[in-house]
Parts: structure tokens; sequence; C-alpha cells
């Protein structure tokens, strides 16, 4: 009897500290094959190093590209681009290099129940960091605000799963999206770089349900490198100016007459940062929502990630 596929898109930037980890774990998984491709956007440390070296054990296959760094879903769509050529798979995992997989989950993602025309499954993402309770288990959107808030976030391990159809989208660090979802909203959304891209794709998929999957765990090394904030650590301003330029540029899209409300949280945000005595964030903060470019700090990071402001 042939094992289930599934493919799996990890897209990588200065990732050397956890890529291993990562794969190490994802790579071991009994019960289902896994057609691996990791993006590499433009690392500057030895990640590709890393990568190059490594083979997957049967019945597993792994595969590397080297990209420009244009942002998280452009390295998402080249992956997809390489899986998709592949008839034999129908769904494709998106996958965090800051993730440890536990042995169960790429199988229980690739045989979850789902009915004609499923768009994406959530599972159920964990701090990796201690006590280790919910990071995410699936999203919704205040849209006064286009502010996004984790269902079940800090709530124990082993909490009673949310509604599905309270789900909003599912969060880059770990989506699985059907050939069928892709072909109907098409790759996602470049234009982000970093942030809402995901909100935004789940948006495109009309009546197709999301689904999900409280079983298909992994444990998450939140924002480890981009500077997002996690459960003992600020967010960087590299990380401010993308989150709410990408918020505004969302709800122009999608809710316009919230707009108002977008940067009014992003004056509120910048505030709280400021009484903080983190100018620094709170500049990067208004920068980004008000549509101004990158403040100096920003810029400075975004050289050492090799980001080419054109691409913006």
């Amino acid at each position: 009897m042939s094992l289930p596929r599934l493919g799996v898109v990890i897209v990588t930037h200065r990732a050397a500290e956890v890529i291993d980890a990562c794969l190490d774990s994802l790579l071991a998984a009994p019960g289902v094959a896994l057609r691996v491709v990791v993006v590499d956007n433009a690392s500057p440390d030895d990640t590709v190093a890393r990568l190059r070296g490594r083979v997957a054990p049967a019945p597993h296959q792994l595969e590397v590209i080297e990209a420009p760094n244009g942002g998280f879903a452009a390295g998402v769509n080249r992956g997809l681009e390489r899986l998709r050529a592949d008839p034999g798979l129908a769904r494709f995992w998106i996958l965090n290099p800051d993730t440890i997989v536990p042995p169960k989950t790429p199988a229980r993602f690739a045989t979850h129940p789902a009915p004609e025309g499923w768009a994406m499954i959530a599972g159920r993402v964990l701090y990796a960091e201690e006590p280790g309770g919910i990071q995410i288990d699936g999203g919704v959107i205040d849209w006064r605000t286009g502010v996004t808030r984790n269902l079940n976030q800090h709530a124990p391990a082993d909490a009673t799963p949310p509604d599905p159809a309270r789900i909003d989208f599912v969060t880059g660090a770990s989506l699985v999206a059907s050939r069928a979802f892709i072909e109907c909203a098409g790759p996602m959304p470049e234009g982000y770089f970093l942030y809402y891209e995901e909100v935004d794709w789940a948006q495109r998929r009309g009546t197709m349900p999301i689904l999900h999957c409280p079983e298909a765990v992994v444990r998450h090394v939140s924002g480890a490198s981009i500077g997002s904030a996690g459960a003992r650590r600020r967010a960087s301003p590299f990380s401010e100016w993308f989150k709410h330029r990408a918020r505004i540029a969302f709800l122009r899209r999608w809710r316009p007459r919230s707009v108002p409300g977008g940067l009014a949280f992003a004056v509120a945000k910048a505030g709280q940062h400021a009484l903080r005595g983190d100018g620094a964030a709170a500049r990067a903060t208004l920068a980004g929502a008000f549509g101004r470019g990158p403040t100096r700090a920003v810029r400075e990071e975004m050289a050492r990630a090799g980001i080419d402001p054109a691409r913006l």
C-alpha cells in the first residue's frame, strides 16, 4: 500500500541556527512520503551550506532552491511552483524553518479528512519556549482595525480546539493548502514582503472552507529571523515597520473604510513603544502605517538581510 504524500515548502533566511533541527524532525516522520522544497532567500549566513549537505532518507525527498530575497510570499510561491508540477501532490504544507515537527504531524496533515473543495488546514502551533502553551489555533481579524488575533493563544497545549468556522486565516508558520484552493485563489500575494500575506491569501478562498486539525502540532520559535514579538521578546523596529505597513495595505485592499481605525491603532502602538523608551520601534511603527519609507534602524536591518528596497 502506497504512503500518503505531502508537499512541503520551507522558506529560509538566516536560518542556520534552526534549520537542522527543523529538518531532522520533519524528515524522521513515519507513515507519509514528503517532498520537501527549501527556498533560501539570500541568507548571508551558512544556511545554504548546511542545506546542501543534507540527504533525505527514503521515502522522503529534499530539494534546495537559492533565490533573491523577494520576501516570504515570493519564496513560498517558488516552492509551490516546483511542487505543483508533481501531479501526485494535492496538499502543500508551508512550514517555518524555526519549528520542530512531532513525528505524527506530517501524516496527520496528509490524511486529515476534508470535504470537496476545501481551502486550507490549520494545525496547532505551540510556543517552543517554556511553558509551551498554544501560540495559534488559527487566526481571526478585527475588521475595525485590521489587527489579527490568535485563537487559543497562551491556552494549555490540550485546550479545546476552536470551531473551524471561526477561523479567518491560517498562520504561515504552519499552513496546509489544497491544490484546488491554489488554482482558484492564485499564488500567495507578494506585495506585502512580510506579514499579512497569508491573511490576504485566505480572503481569496470565497466559500472554500478552512479546516482545523488539532493533532497536527508544531513547536515554533516565533520570529527567530525577522524580530517579531515572542513570548519573552519585544518586536524590533524592522518587524514593526513591515507589520504596520502590511496591515494598512491589507485594509486598503479588503476594508478601506477601516483604514482610519488601523491608523489609530498604529498611533496607539507607537505611543506604547515610546512610553517603554523604545523610540526606534515607535518611529518605525508610524512610518510603516503612514506610508513613509523605512527608518534608519529598519534600513540598516534591511541591508544586513540583503533586502533590495526597490522590491518593496
